[in-house]
């Protein structure tokens, strides 16, 4: 996990901004991507029902173009992870994140040009195991595999 952060704070790994939106297209934004995408999943109660593939980024690379006062923010347990969705279409376009505060996961199917289908594999963290509830450090429940079907 610490690889990824890592990646993700280097300013240098990054490409030029691009958009996103959720569905309805109310809440706009643009973030500039890490150079290699690296979508992820994780095993705790919201990740696991909005079953949606996220990309870090540092949160203050995001700006919100429109639509800012539509968002909705959901935080629950302990409070720390802001979830951010439209509250006119119930989209889930970024998250900050608990366990790195300074960082947003960003919604793969909300970003122009990007699917959450592009990633062959993507890696899912124990969150219900978080470190910060049990201790240690953070340990890969599994690996989810996309393969195409044929055309």
């Amino acid at each position: 996990m610490s690889d990824i952060v890592e990646a993700i704070d280097d300013p240098a790994g990054f490409t030029t901004p691009r958009d996103g939106r959720c569905h309805c297209g109310t809440v706009r934004f643009t973030v500039p991507l890490p150079a290699v995408l690296q979508g992820g999943r994780c095993t705790c109660s919201i990740c696991a029902m909005k079953g949606a593939v996220m990309i870090g980024v540092p949160r203050e690379t995001l700006t919100v173009t429109s639509g800012e006062d539509h968002l909705t923010c959901y935080h629950f347990n302990t409070g720390a992870a802001k979830h951010f969705f439209c509250s006119t279409c119930g989209i889930h376009c970024f998250h900050q994140r608990r366990s790195f505060p300074d960082q947003y996961a960003v919604n793969a199917a909300c970003l122009e040009g990007v699917s959450p289908y592009d990633f062959a594999e993507i890696a899912v963290t124990d969150g219900i195991n978080h470190p910060s509830d049990f201790g240690g450090s953070w340990r890969i429940a599994g690996v989810l595999h996309f393969v195409p079907g044929e055309s």
